[in-house]
Formats: structure tokens, C-alpha cells, sequence
């Protein structure tokens, strides 16, 4: 019986050595964790069953160890001289022996440095915040007491007398030493007259002592007081004697109703505890977690609870098998286990460590309730697109940068939730880099970006009708004309210069060779998406736009209040790779932003409730998503930073477009209806057609606009004109009749039937969709 293992060396002089070696190896490979199986026999095992029971073999599972550590595997010989008389196997130690194998040194190990000074000592902006808070409060506390200085000086009016009476009590105890008075009489009582004569001699003593100082300090009072009364000023007699009066009133006050009323009632938020959060964990009904509360164990917290900003930080590592979107899944339920409102209860995972680290920050206030951050960018400094710029804030009150190149970015929300004032940050962002080109459309035409029109380059602002779909349709046509031209100037550009074939801020400063970053900002998107004329056409230019684009310095940006997928192309949004979504009411809406399976992953926008207005949830602009709240800047605040991106652009030589007077082409574009087309190319007594035998025709038809049609992207340009693709029985491209997804005559007709507005007159500046 023969089993992988170090050499046994069968010459019996060697078996010290064998024995050292044994604990060698034992040292060097940790230990061994046996199972016990049924006896296993060979051959010659069985011929001498009936004189000798088979022996148990155990088999060695062996973990990984190091390299350096290990030996090569080699057979082991059964040893034969066993204390019961069995033989057994010599076995060797797999697990390191502590202390046999030397750590990581300290400058591998990944430790986290906690901050040398407090954050309101090194930041700035809280610094500042520090100042203006402590300004607000001396002002308030001097209107609060100001008010109320009548009723103060009725309150001490009223008090002076008692607080007379109590200092002249409390003086005469004083001199009478009051205090020792127990003492004598329970001499008395003990008929101790050693006892009693001693006290009556000290009580003698200390009143001569006591008459000697009051008398002292009498005559340089009585002398102050005769100056203040006949020579003093009279402003200083009168604050002298309201100052005696206020001391009398607080005398004669008692500590239930003070003299001073409070200014502010200090808010009380208990500490955060471990029991606290070990408390609060084992109420969320996970069967892990309520075996870990009862053994004690499992449960750890790798850095002591913290102050951290207005608010507590535990950091916990969870019982095996547990992950921190099990614990952020139930947040209500956590809080309430907290006993704090939703809004100050913020559980995520921890980007630098394992799955199973839970990071929970539990805020002093809610969220909703914190006071506004200004904008860093508000009154000072501009922004460059390749760096990040000051987006939100967090739950913590700390900065969120927003890095937009090379992206592209996709907002939800219900309506009045904060999306446009979220889109008002970026776009404002964008106006303070002198080089960037900017299309803002916003179609919902109450004007909440018309500061911006100092700036843009195309800007249209109206109700989603013909006039704003029609120059937003210029604009998409005339940005996706950009994606062919910079191209072929990116490939013309030297290989040193284009060393990752994408615009670099050094080719961006070259003004001259057209590659300057350019933003497209289109507000209430689904205005245009659900069109039936444009809606078909503007998916497929959104679509390369952003799939194209942000190499080419390109940036989408789009903004909607019903992200479904009927106004918002699922090729859209899942290639929007920044998403910001506020408060949304159901699942589907939360995920067409912020991606499939986020609702269940506990990315829940639902939870906001109608006081978190600009509150929603970041994704895509780092490692790990973000609960944020949107900087907020109100209509004159945008023109004052706008003036100032103005005159950034003057500077520079960069005002183009809109910004510089011009007026652009707006019926520039394809006039052609696609169910005029599709009727076009069917052939009479045709009722059925494949696809992609349309889409083959289309392009022979107009192969500038259908070039590279594929029979889903004709399903998802007809969805807007409700026409459906079905299956059909027809001849394929390869001419054999087969089923697949077609279009039948009847269903178009149908559909030029109900979409007369498909095709319109020049006159009426409209397009179909292509």
C-alpha cells in the first residue's frame, strides 16, 4: 500500500534521521487533515485476510503552500513499527506552522493610514463651513435674546428679590458655620461633652475668622460702591448695576426655568455602537448572520467605530458567505433596526476589500434635511473636460467628481426630481472649458437652459413639436457627419500623436485640426425618441454617436423623465456608460437606467422619497456606484457662471454657432419616408418579404442612409411607427423559401395608414425617418 509523500528510507540505521526529517517536512508543510475511510486492500492484503486484518490507510488532503516551501511528492512506504501495532502512514503537515513562514514585510502590506489632522482643519471648504456656522449661530443667539430682553428684565424684576434673600441666607450659614451644626448636635446627643466642647471651640473660632474676612472685604466693597453711585459714569453705574441684577435674578432663579431662555435645542444623536450594529444586523432575518449573533463569533469589526464627517463609519467584516448587497438589499429594514430615519442610513460595500466587507455610515441628519453645498466652480475657476470637475456631493457632505470624456451619460427621473437641475451642473461644466463645442436642446420649452444659449454652439429650446425635433435632428445629423471626418483626422495625425487613437488634450489644443471635445446635451430625450417621424432615425444616430463618439471626443448626454422602453431605446441607454438616476417609481424604470439587474443588486431609486429632490443614485463614474445629491445652482446663479464662460470663449476665440449669431440649417437631411420606401421596394403581388432582404433593397435604394441595415436595427426603426416584424414564410437572399422575420403588405399599409405625418412637405419643415 503505497500513497504520494516524502521518502522513507527502508535502511533502519537511518531511522533517526528519518525522524528529524519527518519533523522537518512537518514544520515546513503545515498539517496533515485526515479522513477515514473503509479499509483498502491490495492483493496480497487479500491472500492473508483470514491471519491479519486489512489495514486503514488515511488519506492525506494536502492544501496549496508555497513553492519555496513545499517538496517534490514522492511514494511513502507503509511504517511498519506503530505504537498499537497497525500500520500506519507516515503523514506530512500541510498547513504552515505559525511563525514558520515569514509574513509580508511591511511595506507590501496594504494598511491604511488614517489622517494626521481632522478634516475641518485641512479641507478648506469645511473649514469655511466651520466660520459660517459659527457666524449664523452668534447671529441668531443675538436675535433670539434680543427679543426677548423685556420679558429678561420683567423675569429679573421679579427674581432680584428671592436672589437677595438667598445670598444674604447663604451668607449668614457662612459666618454661623451652618455646616457644622449636625456635628455639635449629635455630640450633644451622644451626651459627649469632650466631643461637643472641642466642636464649640472650632465653630467659635472659624465664625471670628470668617467675621474678620467679611469685614475686610466689606470696606473696599462699601468704598467701589460709594464711587459707582456718586462718581462713576453713568453708563458704567448702569451696566454695573444690571450686571448685579442679572447675578440676583439668576440667584433667584430655580433650574427648571432658567433666567435665559435657549437659544437652540442642541439635537441628540446617539453613538453608534458595536452592539448597536451586531443588534441591528441580527434583525434582517439572514440565517448566517443569526448564527454568527449566537456563537459570538463571525462577526468583526477590523477598525474601531469613527467620527466620520456628520456622521458614524463601522467598518464590518460579515460572517462567511455574506456580502454587503445582502445588507444594502435591506436598508429599511436596518434602519429601523437603528432606530434612525432611512435617509441617515448608508450601507456599501468597500471597493478595496473583499465582498464581505460592509461599510456603514449612519448620518447625524438626513440626507434630504443637510444644507446645500455650493459649487466649487460657482463664483471662480474653469474646468478642462479631461480632468474630473465638482459634480455632487455624498451622503458625507464630501466632493464628487464627474470625469465625462470618453463617455457618455444617461439621467432619469420622474418629473420635478432634479434631472434638469443635474444636466444644469454638467452643461455648465462643459461652458467653462473655452474648447469645448456644445448642441444643447432642451424640449421641454420652459427655458431651464436658456442661460446656456450664450455659449452653444446649436441650442434650440421648445415643446417636443416640429420646430425643436426638426433642429434637433440637424444637430444629431450634423454630429454624426463629425464621427466620418474626425476619423479620417485622427488617422491622418502622426502615430507619436495618436499613440492610443483617440483625442488627446494635446490634439484637442489644436484647434486647427477639428478635433476639440464636443457635448450633446439633449433634455426630455423621450420627446424625441417616441416620435413617429424622428424617432427611428434618432436611435440610430444616438447610437453611434455613443458607441463612436467619446474616442473621438464626442460626449452624449441625455436627460428623461419616463425611462421606458418605448422613449428610451434599450441600445441607448445599455450603452450609456455614466448613469445617474433620481427618484423613479418602479423596477423597470430604476434598471432602463441604471442597468439590468441593478434593482436586485440593491441599487433601489425607488426608496427616495418625495423631500429627496437632487438625491439619486451615480454609477459608471468609478469603481463603486454612489448615493449623491447634485450641486444646486437656481437660474440667476447659471447666468453669472455662463458670463463668465463667455468670456472664457472670448478669449480663447471660441465662440462659434448659436453663441456668435448664426443660424443654422434646419431642414438640412434626408426627406424620404421609410414606409414609403419599404412600399417602394416590394414587389407588386409581393405579400411578404424577409428583413433582410428589405434591408439589401433598402441600401440599393438610398445606400447613404441605409447602408449597413440589419434586420434588427429595421424592427427597431419601425417600432416608433408601430409597425411590428413578424414571422413569415417568403424566399430569403439565398432565394429558398424559409421562415423568418418579415413584413407583410397588409401590416404597412395599415401602418402608412395611421401615420399620415410619416411624409411631409418641404414647406413644412419636416422629415421622415430613415
Amino acid at each position: 500500500m503505497r500513497f504520494i509523500g516524502r521518502n522513507n528510507h527502508d535502511d533502519n540505521d537511518h531511522s533517526g534521521d528519518q525522524a528529524d526529517d519527518r519533523d522537518d517536512a512537518g514544520q515546513a508543510m503545515g498539517e496533515v487533515v485526515p479522513l477515514h475511510r473503509d479499509p483498502v486492500t491490495d492483493d496480497q492484503d487479500n491472500e492473508n485476510q483470514d491471519s491479519q486484518a486489512a489495514p486503514r490507510v488515511q488519506d492525506v488532503i494536502a492544501r496549496e503552500v508555497p513553492a519555496a516551501e513545499s517538496a517534490a511528492p514522492a511514494d511513502y512506504d507503509l511504517d511498519p513499527d506503530s505504537d498499537d501495532g497497525e500500520p500506519v502512514a507516515a503523514v506530512l503537515r500541510v498547513d504552515p506552522v505559525p511563525g514558520s513562514v515569514p509574513g509580508l514585510f511591511p511595506w507590501d502590506r496594504t494598511d491604511e493610514r488614517r489622517e494626521v489632522l481632522p478634516l475641518w482643519l485641512t479641507d478648506a471648504t469645511t473649514r469655511k463651513a466651520a466660520v459660517v456656522w459659527a457666524g449664523d449661530m452668534v447671529k441668531h443667539k443675538a436675535k433670539f435674546h434680543a427679543a426677548r430682553t423685556p420679558l429678561y428684565a420683567g423675569r429679573v424684576a421679579v427674581r432680584v428679590p428671592r436672589g437677595g434673600v438667598r445670598v444674604m441666607r447663604d451668607y449668614t450659614r457662612w459666618v454661623s458655620d451652618a455646616e457644622t451644626r449636625p456635628l455639635r448636635l449629635e455630640a450633644v446627643r451622644k451626651a459627649d461633652a469632650l466631643e461637643h466642647m472641642k466642636l464649640a471651640q472650632k465653630t467659635a473660632d472659624r465664625q471670628k475668622a470668617r467675621l474678620a474676612i467679611s469685614g475686610a472685604v466689606a470696606v473696599p466693597v462699601l468704598a467701589g460702591l460709594a464711587v459707582v453711585v456718586f462718581a462713576a459714569p453713568v453708563p458704567v453705574a448702569v451696566l454695573l448695576a444690571i450686571g448685579a441684577a442679572s447675578w440676583l435674578g439668576v440667584r433667584g432663579g430655580t433650574e427648571d426655568k432658567p433666567l435665559i431662555g435657549r437659544a437652540v435645542v442642541t439635537g441628540k444623536v446617539p453613538e453608534l455602537t458595536s452592539d448597536m450594529v451586531i443588534r441591528a444586523l441580527g434583525s434582517l432575518n439572514n440565517s448566517l448572520i443569526n448564527n454568527a449573533v449566537k456563537s459570538g463569533r463571525g462577526i468583526t469589526f477590523p477598525n474601531p467605530i469613527h467620527r466620520d464627517g456628520p456622521g458614524w463609519r463601522a467598518d464590518i467584516d460579515l460572517p462567511y458567505g455574506v456580502t454587503a448587497n445582502d445588507i444594502m438589499d435591506k436598508r429599511k429594514g436596518l434602519a429601523s433596526a437603528l432606530r434612525r430615519p432611512l435617509g441617515c442610513v448608508w450601507p456599501e460595500p468597500d471597493p478595496d476589500q473583499h465582498e464581505g466587507r460592509l461599510v456603514l455610515w449612519v448620518g447625524d441628519k438626513d440626507m434630504a434635511k443637510s444644507p446645500a453645498t455650493p459649487w466649487p466652480l460657482a463664483t471662480k475657476g474653469k474646468v478642462s473636460m479631461f480632468e474630473a470637475f465638482a459634480f455632487a456631493t455624498d451622503q458625507r457632505g464630501r466632493m464628487v467628481t464627474l470625469l465625462l470624456m470618453f463617455g457618455n451619460m444617461l439621467i432619469g427621473a420622474m418629473p420635478r426630481f432634479g434631472k434638469t437641475f443635474a444636466l444644469r451642473v454638467v452643461l455648465l461644466a462643459a461652458a467653462l472649458d473655452p474648447t469645448v463645442e456644445m448642441y444643447v436642446y432642451e424640449l421641454k420649452g420652459t427655458g431651464d437652459l436658456d442661460s446656456l444659449e450664450q455659449v452653444a454652439h446649436r441650442f434650440h429650446s421648445g415643446p417636443g413639436d416640429d420646430p425643436a425635433l426638426n433642429a434637433t435632428m440637424a444637430g444629431l445629423r450634423e454630429v454624426h457627419a463629425e464621427l466620418e471626418t474626425r476619423a479620417h483626422a485622427l488617422k491622418r495625425l502622426p502615430v507619436d500623436l495618436r499613440k492610443e487613437n483617440k483625442v488627446t488634450p494635446e490634439i484637442a489644443a489644436k484647434r486647427s485640426w477639428g478635433l476639440y471635445p464636443i457635448v450633446v446635451a439633449i433634455d426630455e430625450c423621450q420627446e424625441l425618441f417616441s416620435d413617429k417621424t424622428h424617432g427611428g432615425e434618432a436611435e440610430e444616430l444616438c447610437l453611434a454617436i455613443i458607441k463612436r463618439g467619446p474616442a473621438l471626443g464626442i460626449m452624449l448626454v441625455l436627460a428623461t423623465q419616463r425611462p421606458d422602453s418605448d422613449s428610451l431605446p434599450t441600445g441607448v441607454s445599455a450603452n450609456a456608460g455614466i448613469r445617474l438616476c433620481l427618484r423613479v417609481m418602479g423596477q423597470t424604470e430604476n434598471d432602463m437606467v441604471l442597468g439590468t439587474s441593478s434593482y436586485k443588486n440593491g441599487l433601489r431609486a425607488t426608496e427616495f422619497s418625495l423631500k429627496d429632490k437632487g438625491i439619486g443614485i451615480l454609477k459608471g463614474h468609478a469603481d463603486a456606484h454612489q448615493t449623491v445629491r447634485s450641486y444646486y445652482i437656481d437660474g440667476p446663479q447659471a447666468e453669472q457662471i455662463v458670463k463668465r464662460a463667455r468670456a472664457l470663449r472670448e478669449a480663447a476665440g471660441t465662440i462659434t454657432g448659436h453663441a456668435a449669431g448664426e443660424t443654422p440649417d434646419v431642414k438640412a437631411g434626408p426627406q424620404f419616408s421609410l414606409l414609403d420606401d419599404i412600399a417602394a421596394v416590394m414587389a407588386p403581388g409581393e405579400e411578404q418579404v424577409h428583413s433582410e432582404v428589405i434591408c439589401d433593397r433598402l441600401e440599393e435604394l438610398r445606400a447613404d442612409v441605409y447602408k449597413g441595415w440589419d434586420a434588427t436595427g429595421l424592427a427597431n426603426a419601425l417600432k416608433p411607427l408601430k409597425l411590428k416584424t413578424d414571422q413569415v414564410w417568403a424566399a430569403g437572399t439565398d432565394g429558398k423559401n424559409a421562415n423568418r422575420r418579415g413584413i407583410k403588405r397588409a401590416d404597412l399599409t395599415k401602418a402608412r395608414a395611421t401615420n399620415t405625418n410619416t411624409k411631409r412637405d418641404d414647406s413644412e419643415g419636416g422629415e421622415a425617418t430613415g
